[in-house]
């Protein structure tokens, strides 16, 4: 068996796009309920001196429900974001070393556009799907730019320490277990 289906699966945040265009990008839902943690890789091209602010929600259903921030302040049995990580240079490619940045709990994460706007960026935030509050299943992670200045972005979600193992044709619907895939 390969590591898809065994150890991850991945999903979409979101598609390319530029975040100057929409001034932000809302991220797809996940369920949490086949997998133990899931990693949010965002990919940035380099662009102004602009921040990129990143916000992990949690929510009670696959759609509609109630939304909130993945944190203590807005959910009491929550926990937010206390670390993240990030590769940058000026032209990635490869041989960059992850950094380990840490922050006070939160939903957000503020990849500050003075240190790291000019360069090619992937950042990974770690989330374990206890760190939902109570009655919250559901994860997405949403981005915004500070400023109007272009900046090209995706996102995948790595779902990993899986329940359950399956061959990845047979994957689980992500969004919303039990129903088919489409």
């Amino acid at each position: 068996m390969k590591g898809l289906g065994r150890l991850f699966d991945i999903g979409t945040g979101w598609s390319p796009v530029d975040l100057d265009t929409l001034n932000a990008a809302t991220g797809k839902r996940v369920d949490m309920a086949h997998a133990r943690a899931c990693t949010f890789l965002v990919f940035c091209a380099a662009g102004a001196a602009d921040d990129l602010v990143l916000d992990v929600q949690q929510h009670t259903a696959y759609t509609g429900g109630t939304t909130a921030d993945l944190d203590s302040t807005a959910v009491a049995t929550s926990t937010g974001v206390v670390e993240w990580f990030i590769k940058a240079e000026t032209l990635l490619d490869n041989d960059e070393s992850w950094s380990r940045q840490t922050q006070t709990e939160a939903s957000e994460v503020t990849v500050t556009g003075a240190t790291w706007g000019a360069m090619e960026k992937i950042i990974a935030i770690h989330v374990d799907a206890d760190q939902l509050g109570d009655t919250y299943t559901h994860l997405s992670l949403n981005a915004a730019v500070t400023t109007a200045n272009p900046l090209l972005s995706s996102c995948v979600y790595i779902l990993h320490d899986l329940v359950t193992q399956r061959a990845p044709a047979n994957m689980p619907n992500w969004l919303h277990p039990g129903a088919a895939n489409a």
